[in-house]
């Protein structure tokens, strides 16, 4: 018990727990984005794989490492224009457009590898972020700028949504699209930019995988964080300050199963610990979506003049 109390109460958890937590943070702000306007983007997982890859392969080919993440944030706009053409205009099923877009993004990215880099054994690696040592905060300062960016987001988010004309169309078209049609607004035109927005975000989220957590681009890096973005804006209520929480308290639990494994001396065996931080998120998801308050328009498309 006093070794587990002296593990949470040291530094280099924390450091480990906002790193884990980052690109939940970015995947999770843009899947809210986007079904905050009404659509379900499933496409995060292979909009994070692709994102992944396209700003390694930028910075890999000299772009710098802004570049790679303006390059991620593009790729991932790319497929959420995909997805909003499909599902904003076509009116097709959200479910299997994005579990299309999943498929598609994760193909190409793996397909781009290995024609990029058809005989090579070990991942070329890249220079990646450099911590922000200059910052005064220890945690903060073992930690590379787009963990910053990510916690800059999540109140600019929140005062975008609640407090702006846009986040008041945005809001409006995931509720009634029926009386913001009748507002003069354009329920296609905000879904869509909404949905760009948020795969861009999405694609920035698998950025953070290469450019900063780690120097290389390989196969499974994604390993599901996508899905678990996709739980986390229902545990958040679709709000960013708790989808902050959510991420963090998954990132939490996530970071002190890695410590077990270290210290658990194999009289457990790893896939208990590979499994805790999945079941207690399931656990803390199913206690608080029952008072969740969704979108009453999430799903459901929308063709212009329907009542």
């Amino acid at each position: 018990m006093t070794e587990a109390l002296d593990l949470i109460a040291s530094s280099a958890f924390w450091v480990a727990v906002l790193r884990i937590a980052t690109p939940l943070v970015l995947g999770t702000l843009g899947v809210l984005l986007c079904e905050r306007a009404g659509v379900l983007n499933l496409g995060i997982e292979g909009i994070m794989v692709a994102g992944a890859f396209a700003g390694w392969l930028a910075v890999y080919a000299g772009f710098g490492l802004w570049g790679g993440v303006l390059v991620a944030a593009a790729t991932g706009a790319v497929f959420g224009l995909l997805h909003a053409g499909l599902t904003v205009g076509l009116a097709l099923s959200q479910h299997v457009s994005g579990l299309g877009i999943t498929m598609l993004a994760t193909a190409l990215a793996y397909y781009g590898y290995r024609v990029g880099f058809p005989k090579v054994t070990t991942p070329p690696t890249i220079t990646p972020f450099a911590e922000m040592s200059w910052l005064p905060v220890p945690v903060l300062a073992q930690q590379t700028p787009l963990v910053l960016l990510a916690l800059l987001l999540v109140p600019l988010l929140a005062w975008f949504i609640e407090r702006t004309p846009a986040g008041l169309a945005l809001r409006m078209v995931g509720e009634n699209p029926q009386a913001a049609e009748g507002q003069g607004l354009s329920v296609a035109a905000v879904r869509t930019s909404a949905i760009v927005a948020g795969s861009a975000l999405m694609g920035v989220a698998g950025s953070f995988l290469t450019l900063a957590a780690f120097n290389a681009f390989f196969f499974n890096m994604v390993n599901g964080r996508g899905w678990v973005c996709v739980a986390l804006v229902v545990f958040a209520s679709w709000r960013p300050g708790k989808a902050l929480a959510g991420a963090l308290l998954f990132a939490f639990f996530d970071a002190l199963q890695l410590r077990l494994q270290q210290g658990g001396g194999g009289v457990v065996p790893y896939q208990v610990y590979l499994m805790l931080p999945y079941g207690l998120s399931i656990a803390a998801l199913v206690l608080v979506a029952r008072r969740a308050s969704y979108p009453q328009a999430l799903m459901k498309p929308y063709r212009k003049g329907e009542r």
